[in-house]
């Protein structure tokens, strides 16, 4: 996607070798209106497939989920939670996913009455680094016999490991910027 791109390299940050950050627009505040673009985008990657959730992590993915919804037909939008909560039901799926960004592993939960049987669900994110944390999501939709239809990430780390352990489990994955290396302050893309 050549205006992710554009946008990346004039209002990315790049911090060490591994970090970009794009929280202006993406992951802190929103540019609500190029969401709104990432959203379309993912509809046309997605295009042919029946979807009927789109399944999300805390907290960045929220808002990219939630806008790219309303181009697949309003489907629901389901989130798994990392904070413990007391109004979080009992009856969850839970699994184990590791943050590149924090260094630190989580325990992940969706209530088992969002995400059910045969449901076609779509995961959406805002980075694919290391896969831990789409992988995390793909154990939960497996966990409830839904069909895993795809994961889109709107920035993959293409210099790190995640594509090739999502595709070693078949899934379908569709980054709408893939970027080559972020090293010595220089974003190149693939």
């Amino acid at each position: 996607m050549k205006s992710l791109q554009d946008k990346i390299l004039k209002e990315g940050c790049v911090l060490g070798n591994d970090i970009l950050k794009v929280d202006n627009f993406l992951n802190h505040q929103l540019d609500v209106a190029f969401l709104n673009e990432i959203g379309k985008e993912f509809k046309n990657r997605f295009e042919n497939k029946k979807i009927d959730k789109i399944l999300t992590i805390e907290a960045s993915g929220i808002a990219i989920a939630s806008i790219a919804s309303q181009h697949f037909g309003n489907v629901p939008v389901v989130f798994a939670k990392k904070a413990e909560s007391k109004n979080l039901d009992k009856d969850v799926y839970e699994t184990k996913v590791y943050s590149f960004t924090k260094a630190k592993e989580y325990s992940v939960k969706v209530s088992k009455k969002y995400l059910n049987e045969g449901e076609n669900i779509l995961v959406l994110d805002d980075f694919l680094a290391n896969g831990r944390a789409a992988l995390g999501l793909k154990d939960l939709v497996d966990q409830a016999n839904a069909n895993l239809v795809g994961v889109g990430i709107v920035i993959e780390k293409g210099f790190q490991d995640g594509r090739a352990l999502l595709e070693n489990k078949g899934v379908k994955l569709e980054s709408l910027a893939i970027l080559d290396s972020i090293e010595n302050g220089t974003i190149k893309f693939i």
